[in-house]
């Protein structure tokens, strides 16, 4: 309401491994935060990034979508819930809304990408019990192998900014160079599904 114009709308936002609970409005928090908080986001902000364009819209997601699956009976996990696999489908969620995002934006001049930044030294994993004999060396590792968060933020500055991926939509990064996908997360019919249902589950279609 306060910019008259929008460049680039980067979704970062995040949560990994929660025990169960529920968003204010009663979604799986990691579904509700990672998927339909950055498509509700994006949608309402869809007018304002066409009206500036060439503008970008960028999306985090993690290389664990490869073990996710859209169950479609159960996208809240009140029959069941695994911390892990709901993480996975909600990073699965991502590439599926980008692509489907990418496919209506087509003429546009808005593009949209997704990318996996990494393994990358936040707070995320602060859900993750590690004991304390462990501690010791999984931050020595940890120092020695993960990302800095200024490292983990170079996919997502590099679709943001850089000219060589001007004009480029619904693709996947890491290490800011395209990769490929698994066959699930180029499932047309299901990220369209995802979709339309995401559309009604955050109140955009009633």
């Amino acid at each position: 309401q306060e910019e008259p114009r929008l460049d680039v709308l980067i979704n970062n936002a995040g949560i990994f491994q929660c025990p169960y609970m529920k968003t204010e409005d009663g979604f799986e928090m990691q579904f509700g935060v990672n998927h339909l908080g950055h498509f509700l986001l994006t949608n309402l902000l869809l007018g304002l990034l066409k009206s500036s364009a060439p503008s970008r819209i960028v999306v985090v997601s993690s290389k664990l979508y490869k073990y996710g699956d859209i169950n479609f009976e159960d996208l809240n996990s009140e029959q069941s819930y695994n911390k892990s696999f709901c993480y996975s489908r909600s990073k699965l969620a991502n590439i599926l809304f980008t692509r489907e995002l990418a496919r209506r934006l087509e003429g546009t001049n808005v593009t949209v990408n997704v990318l996996h930044p990494g393994i990358v030294r936040t707070n995320l994993g602060r859900h993750i019990h590690i004991p304390l004999l462990v501690k010791p060396l999984f931050n020595l590792v940890s120092w020695a192998f993960f990302k800095t968060p200024a490292e983990g933020a170079q996919t997502s500055i590099y679709l943001a900014s850089s000219p060589e991926v001007e004009g480029v939509s619904g693709k996947y990064f890491g290490d800011c160079k395209e990769e490929e996908l698994l066959p699930k997360a180029m499932d047309e019919s299901v990220a369209r599904k995802l979709w339309d249902i995401s559309e009604v589950m955050v109140g955009i279609l009633k």
